[in-house]
């Protein structure tokens, strides 16, 4: 006769391992896209891969795993990993100009997540919601703190402005994925 407490075990067991891959790989993606960077002369922000990647973890994983994989991902950097752009680690980057930034991740992650796990993902009027408010969350939480470093006056014009461009790329990037992803479940 089988033990189904012993098998039950074992099954938790596996999931909670299948779990932690998935947050790892999660905050590996992070790294990955947060070494395609471009530095701007002017900012001590640079304009990097990190926000498509957040918003995908998210998407893919759920608002918790999503949420833990950047959370991962910023104790990775903090504790020195060259995870963060330009293959830079340290706690200056959650303690500096570009602290803001990071640390609003954690809340875009989940909110993606939980909106893509409440059937967002398909509909297109709700994805560009959900990105929308996301960018809304990283550069309300990344400018008021960049603005401690640059001056209100500034902070704009080396916080906000020069990521238009690229925001508008990831946009589309993700987006085309959302929809190629739906395409494929059908």
């Amino acid at each position: 006769m089988i033990n189904t407490k012993v098998l039950n075990l074992q099954r938790e067991k596996l999931s909670t391992l299948f779990n932690v891959m998935l947050v790892l790989s999660g905050s590996i993606l992070i790294a990955l896209f947060s070494q395609i960077a471009i530095t701007i002369p002017f900012s001590p922000v640079p304009i990097t891969g990190q926000t498509l990647a957040v918003m995908l973890v998210g998407a893919l994983l759920g608002s918790k795993r999503g949420s833990l994989s950047v959370i991962a991902y910023l104790t990775e950097g903090a504790i020195g990993f060259p995870v963060f752009a330009n293959f830079s680690g340290g706690i200056q980057h959650l303690m500096g100009p570009t602290g803001g930034y990071l640390i609003s991740f954690i809340f875009v992650a989940f909110l993606i997540g939980y909106l893509f796990e409440k059937g967002w993902d398909k509909s297109f009027v709700k994805n560009i919601t959900a990105m929308l408010l996301s960018y809304i969350i990283i550069f309300g939480i990344g400018l008021v703190w960049l603005s401690f470093y640059v001056g209100i006056d500034k902070v704009f014009a080396i916080g906000l402005f020069p990521f238009i461009p690229g925001l508008m790329i990831k946009t589309s990037i993700f987006l085309s994925l959302v929809y190629r992803k739906n395409y494929l479940e059908k």
